[in-house]
């Protein structure tokens, strides 16, 4: 039997790195894993150890690759997707980070980019599609610059190196040894200029960063060197790079303006995909930012971004803090027996709202409970709580890229609730495409960046024919009472940020 060509893929996450390999048939397998630490050692700082992360994403790939020589699989490229904003400062001549990693949810210099705010924000918004935020990594390695004696002597000696987990893995795993990053990462580090792929380099000198520190911007799909045959035992060219979560809207197909994905973890992220030019009102919201969706043959594509930062993590808290359910699993089942939830809704704000408005006080609600309530309502609730938000986002995202939505394609842990996905089509009025695979929509999307330029496939078109549906979820109610059902969520949500401001007067 003839060896079968295949990509080796990363999906380097926040909690956990895992490696597989990706066929021209479009299947994910010989897939490995291996869980990450996050350590938050004081409110606000959010840290890994990028050596740590380094060492295990090295693992998987041998533990994968081990498993391809065994069935015969012929690996002919390298393809990595990463988390996004985390930043690391490291030696060039040992190759050791020399600080923990500064992952994408820490907040420690808020109150820092605030104070620069009123200055930049109008110039961050309308070129880098978003104000200066709550966290930059390099505000954090400017300071490491000034503060850390291990970091100036480096920088002071000229082997000091700085990027994302993209520039860390890169730089190591590469034959090139070079520090580079891409748009897909660096989007999201808030200093990249979208439609001019180039650094705002005014930006990053107020916040005091070098720019000869900065990593080279290339593409998501480009030629990132050959994978260093002492590290992984193969000799293969590394053809792209690319944040996690454009990778996996690549991985579900979605390429076209006006396709929607929707990945259920944590929390529930939602993209929509414009094309190549900027959205229509980019930068205009705090809550829906606009991310380079790829960037290849010298052309960007761009999509906006809204999120619900607890959706699954609500289900875990329902379960495991409350015990109201014991399981998502369970939630699911007694939602599908009952047909509404008879006026009582749930907020999934365990962290605060950012739709409809960006509210960081407000606060997770159950609304609308009386003596007749049941469980099984109260399960309906909690599903068409996290419906409704998605619904949000879609419409946040909607009014900012000025592009109607065709469809919503859906992936991640959630999405195998198929009462949340009804309750999704029927609150957005949209078809509803899960996808076979769709927890390895990562793996699957940069495996397709990389090998669509005529090695697996003749372009991206060709290779999105191989993400197939599960299933398919239509709308089962009418516009009079969607609308209904939206007005009064939208009052329930009201009522929260009423009271937050009520509150916040006293």
């Amino acid at each position: 039997m003839p060896n079968r060509n295949v990509i080796l893929a990363i999906d380097e996450g926040t909690s956990g790195t895992r490696a597989a390999v990706v066929a021209s048939d479009g299947h994910v397998s010989c897939l490995e894993y291996t869980a990450l630490q996050v350590d938050s050692p004081r409110p606000g700082v959010v840290e890994q150890d990028a050596n740590v992360l380094l060492e295990k994403t090295l693992d998987v790939c041998r533990a994968t690759l081990a498993q391809a020589a065994r069935e015969n699989l012929n690996v002919v490229a390298f393809a990595v997707a990463t988390q996004r904003a985390t930043g690391v400062l490291w030696d060039t001549v040992t190759g050791r980070a020399l600080v923990p990693a500064m992952v994408w949810q820490d907040t420690r210099y808020a109150a820092a980019l605030d104070r620069l705010a009123p200055e930049w924000d109008p110039r961050l918004r309308a070129s880098v599609g978003r104000p200066a935020g709550v966290r930059s990594p390099y505000l954090w390695a400017a300071t490491h610059l000034r503060e850390t004696p291990a970091v100036a002597d480096a920088w002071r000696r000229k082997r000091l190196a700085f990027g994302t987990v993209d520039s860390w893995l890169l730089w190591h795993l590469s034959t090139e040894r070079a520090c580079v990053t891409t748009p897909t990462n660096a989007t999201s580090c808030s200093a990249y200029v979208l439609g001019e792929h180039r650094y705002l380099g005014e930006w990053i000198d107020a916040l005091g960063f070098p720019e000869e520190l900065l990593p080279a911007l290339r593409q998501d799909a480009d030629d990132f060197g050959s994978t260093r045959a002492d590290l992984l035992g193969i000799d293969v060219p590394i053809l792209a790079c690319a944040g996690d979560q454009l990778a996996g809207a690549v991985g579900l197909g979605c390429l076209d303006a006006g396709q929607s994905m929707c990945l259920h973890g944590t929390g529930s992220f939602v993209d929509l995909v414009i094309g190549p030019g900027l959205p229509s009102r980019s930068g205009q919201s705090d809550s829906t930012l606009t991310m380079t969706a790829s960037r290849l043959h010298d052309v960007s594509h761009f999509s906006v971004e809204t999120f619900v930062a607890t959706t699954g993590s609500a289900l875990n808290w329902v379960c495991d803090k409350l015990r109201w359910f014991e399981s998502a699993r369970q939630i699911s089942a007694l939602a599908s027996s009952v047909t509404s939830s008879r006026g009582v809704t749930f907020i999934p704000a365990l962290t605060g709202l950012r739709v409809p408005a960006m509210q960081p006080e407000a606060r997770a609600a159950l609304n609308g409970v009386s003596m007749a309530t049941t469980q099984a309502e109260i399960a309906y609730a909690i599903l068409e709580g996290i419906a409704h938000s998605v619904a949000s986002c879609i419409d946040a995202n909607r009014g900012i890229a000025g592009v109607p939505v065709r469809d919503l394609v859906v992936g991640g842990g959630l999405s195998g609730s198929d009462a949340l996905l009804q309750m999704q089509a029927d609150l957005t009025g949209l078809p509803i495409h899960r996808m076979q695979e769709s927890d390895r929509a990562s793996l699957r999307g940069i495996a397709y960046l990389a090998g669509a330029s005529g090695l697996l496939w003749d372009g991206l078109q060709q290779a999105r024919t191989t993400a197939r549906p599960d299933a398919v979820f239509t709308p089962r109610i009418g516009d009079d009472e969607r609308a209904a059902r939206r007005a009064l969520w939208h009052a329930r949500v009201a009522s929260e940020l009423n009271h937050v401001q009520a509150f916040a007067a006293h």
